[in-house]
């Protein structure tokens, strides 16, 4: 599934790819699950940028930092119409979250605009919220949350232009707040850059009634501070 050369069982990766694969495991901030370089003792630990810039969302949490084999398969799914990419990828992304996991009524991907979606043909992060909740056997709901602005691309963009792009970006249908109404939801996507995007969505979905929004991503971008 990463470089396609052959491998003993189907949609695995060689060994080649998985040394690729920079996994994220403790020592992490617990906020925005990006790694620590050292062991800083007993946690819970916090980043800097978590504490000067606390995040919207409660906790994030992803696979792998976004760089070599991730970033590929990344790609792969979102670019390259590999689909079947999604049921892998989103099995990995069910362990890395399995702590929000445990604590969640909901999970809401999150969505693409209407333009973007007939262009795509498919929002890459449905796909990996439907791999996500069948294994972790948790309702999805992709209606929740509705893309109302088309949003320029924010690759290039600062975080500060990210977050003012984003700026009145997602909405929750009146008909969806009944079944968001005080639960706790995980937000899926496939990729955390600065957190705007996820901050912006779960900025929404918390004024739409949700009592509690986390983030799973199957990437991240190390972000210093």
């Amino acid at each position: 599934m990463g470089c396609g050369a052959a491998t003993a069982e189907p949609h695995a990766l060689c060994p080649a790819c998985w040394s690729g694969l920079s996994l994220i495991e403790r020592p992490f901030c617990e906020r925005l699950g990006t790694p620590f370089a050292l062991d800083l003792g007993i946690g819970p630990l916090l980043s800097p940028r978590a504490i000067a810039e606390p995040p919207v969302f409660a906790r994030a949490r992803a696979v792998a930092l976004y760089d070599g084999t991730a970033r590929d398969l990344v790609h792969r799914l979102k670019y390259g119409d590999r689909l079947d990419l999604a049921r892998v990828m989103g099995r990995m992304m069910a362990a890395a979250g399995r702590e929000l996991l445990a604590e969640t009524d909901l999970i809401v991907p999150v969505p693409l605009h209407g333009l973007r979606l007939w262009r795509r043909r498919f929002n890459q992060s449905a796909l990996l919220a439907r791999a996500v909740g069948r294994l972790a056997q948790r309702p999805c709901d992709l209606q929740a949350l509705a893309r109302v602005k088309a949003t320029r691309p924010q690759v290039g963009l600062t975080r500060a232009q990210r977050a003012q792009n984003l700026q009145g970006a997602f909405r929750v249908p009146e008909a969806a707040r009944p079944r968001i109404a005080g639960r706790r939801l995980l937000l899926v996507d496939d990729v955390t850059t600065t957190g705007a995007t996820g901050n912006a969505a779960a900025r929404a979905l918390l004024r739409g009634g949700a009592k509690q929004v986390d983030l799973l991503t199957f990437a991240t971008v190390a972000v210093q501070g």
